[in-house]
């Protein structure tokens, strides 16, 4: 069965590292709020025949877009390696075609809203945490779109994050900037506890 719990067994058995299972949580919670905001029915076909909802389908794509970055790192690996290992487990080729179009070296177009998405909330996603860890409080509560905005213009912040990514992202999906910042801060606001980020961290360390 292609579900959440078998998307969250294929991840944790791929990936040790604690820091790429918040990223994909927290990728996965950009990509359900997504669904539910833009959503054309565009890939309602095909998570009908998979029995899950477009919500499901995007959140899954979300999960595993790096389930097999830890292991296999280089260009010329991943997602390569990722998309033989999903073919191989009987994965659709749904998901396995929006995995491979989220980088941008593979050739593979983003021809769906949904494959849009994951790559306008990727690099998204990781850019909202690491403006979350920089707060006092270490929280996505003190996080809104005017502090990325004013974030993405330095250069020195988070500079392994591709601003242009970012921008280009929202672009293709026909979105305004700020609105799909807001979006995306506002789904990751919703798991905070799981990724260490509703405060409670920054709790501890002055107790």
């Amino acid at each position: 069965m292609i579900g959440r719990e078998a998307a969250w067994c294929l991840l944790t058995e791929f990936t040790q590292s604690e820091s790429l299972r918040k990223h994909a949580l927290a990728v996965e919670a950009c990509m359900r709020a997504c669904s539910r905001k833009f959503a054309d029915g565009s890939t309602s076909a095909e998570s009908g025949a998979l029995g899950l909802s477009e919500e499901d389908l995007w959140g899954i794509v979300g999960l595993i877009h790096d389930f097999d970055y830890e292991k296999y790192p280089s260009l010329e690996d991943h997602p390569y390696r990722g998309n033989e290992i999903l073919k191989e487990r009987g994965w659709p080729e749904v998901i396995r075609r929006a995995i491979m179009s989220h980088a941008e070296y593979t050739g593979v177009t983003r021809d769906t809203l949904m494959e849009k998405a994951l790559f306008a909330c990727d690099e998204l996603a990781g850019f909202i945490t690491a403006v979350a860890l920089i707060k006092p409080g270490k929280s996505l509560a003190e996080v809104d779109a005017k502090s990325v905005r004013k974030r993405m213009k330095d250069k020195a912040f988070a500079r392994k994050v591709n601003r242009d990514d970012i921008v280009n992202g929202a672009t293709a999906l026909g979105v305004d900037l700020d609105e799909h910042i807001a979006v995306c801060i506002q789904a990751l606001q919703g798991i905070a506890g799981e990724l260490g980020l509703d405060g409670t961290a920054a709790g501890s360390h002055r107790n």
